[in-house]
């Protein structure tokens, strides 16, 4: 089914999926593990979906062989080795347009999040912030991570297909929290073996930063993570973790940093009042310019320029 006013599949069960696809019912209501051969025969079937679609479940997928070249902000980089995607409930899934059916995909797990009820990972995998990750964020594996990434799909898979009593739901629950969590060292050091490209980020997100202060109508008030996310081609999650993982700071702090800087240069070096600081920063109120630099230096804006003086 369709959600209204919009041309996304809506995909309530993992039955919807099968189905769709012309694959046998999964074993499992709750999860499904797709293996490489049946994941060939549903990539044959992409034109079933000819809009994005909107999954209810989670979605873990290694996808390797990829024949296109992935884009990294305003960059594009060749990743031949594939990489681990991941999609959380009702995220769109990108179009067929970005697939290609060359590219083959060992595993992909599904999971429905009434599977994690009454276990701890239900609250603990919300807080994995690659869930919200766009596809060009794939987390690239080198050789010897990929090798622990399939170990624990093959023991998923080896659990599902051929024992499923009263202990599976928690060794299958084990595994994927397992997975997860190696997930989450692998991703930063991702962050650090594409340093240069970090780095890059970095130093354009402090360009767009100045020069939004520079050129922008104080109309449009002070800049969010959601407009330099943008900027950047990166999603709002995924930029706040590449930029704790270089400077310790999230994009927020990032730009209140810049806020305090620009204020401080201008308490210093103009006469001009509070109010008109806090409106040329893109402030509201002067107020809330007040606060945030208080918060931020202990002092407030007035008493910075008595002290600088």
């Amino acid at each position: 089914m369709k959600e209204k006013g919009t041309n996304h599949r809506q995909m309530k069960s993992l039955s919807d999926v099968h189905r769709a696809f012309g694959l046998p019912m999964p074993v499992h209501p709750l999860i499904s593990l797709i293996d490489g051969d049946t994941s060939a025969i549903l990539l044959n079937k992409l034109h079933i979906l000819p809009n994005p679609h909107v999954l209810s479940f989670y979605k873990i997928s290694y996808k390797t062989e990829h024949t296109t070249r992935l884009r990294y902000g305003q960059s594009q980089y060749d990743f031949a080795e594939g990489g681990l995607l991941f999609a959380a409930p009702n995220q769109v899934i990108g179009s067929v347009d970005e697939f290609n059916v060359k590219d083959r995909s060992p595993y992909t797990l599904l999971i429905h999040p009434d599977f994690f009820l009454n276990h701890p990972l239900a609250k603990k995998i919300k807080t994995y912030g690659f869930f919200s990750y766009s596809a060009n964020e794939a987390l690239h594996l080198s050789d010897r991570e990929k090798k622990t990434i399939m170990s624990i799909f093959g023991i998923i898979e080896e659990e599902l297909n051929s024992r499923i009593d009263e202990f599976s739901q928690d060794v299958v629950i084990a595994q994927i929290e397992l997975m997860l969590n190696y997930a989450n060292r692998f991703y930063k050091r991702q962050f650090v073996t594409r340093n240069p490209i970090s780095n890059d980020i970095y130093q354009r997100m402090e360009q767009i930063l100045e020069d939004y202060f520079e050129n922008k109508s104080l109309k449009q008030g002070i800049p969010t993570v959601l407009y330099l996310s943008k900027m950047l081609n990166l999603s709002p999650t995924y930029l706040s973790d590449l930029l704790r993982s270089l400077t310790g700071q999230n994009t927020q702090q990032h730009i209140h940093n810049k806020l305090i800087e620009m204020a401080k240069e201008k308490l210093s070096a103009t006469s001009l009042s509070i109010s008109e600081i806090a409106y040329k920063l893109g402030f509201g109120h002067p107020q809330s310019f007040s606060t945030l630099f208080k918060t931020k230096t202990s002092l407030s804006p007035l008493e910075f320029r008595k002290s600088f003086n």
